[in-house]
């Protein structure tokens, strides 16, 4: 199995798992699957302080899906770096199709 083992469909929207590298020379997302803890991994370059890689996180998110941020939200792990986001109005299949076309090799 890949990546879409960090994709739940609920219907309404997804929830994504994720890993993020807060304080990355340049962004990357997605930037690719880990297997073992069945989460897509991103880079960010803000570091992770008063929530500053959260947001950008998000807004790199909203950008990648063509949604607007208010749409996105941080389902769990805000201060940790696996983190699980909703993102409300995206499809499971237009999130495969999505993440496929970066992290297919």
């Amino acid at each position: 199995m890949s990546f879409e083992e960090a994709i739940t469909d609920l219907g309404s929207g997804i929830i994504v798992d994720i890993e993020v590298t807060p304080g990355s020379k340049s962004i990357s997302v997605p930037n690719g699957y880990n297997e073992w803890r069945k989460r897509i991994e991103v880079k960010l370059t803000k570091n992770a302080q008063k929530g500053k890689a959260n947001e950008q996180l998000v807004e790199c998110l909203a950008e990648l899906f063509g949604i607007s941020s208010s749409n996105i939200l941080i389902h769990s792990g805000a201060t940790s770096s696996k983190k699980s986001l909703l993102l409300k109005g995206v499809s499971y299949q237009q999130a495969i199709s999505i993440f496929g076309a970066y992290l297919k090799k």
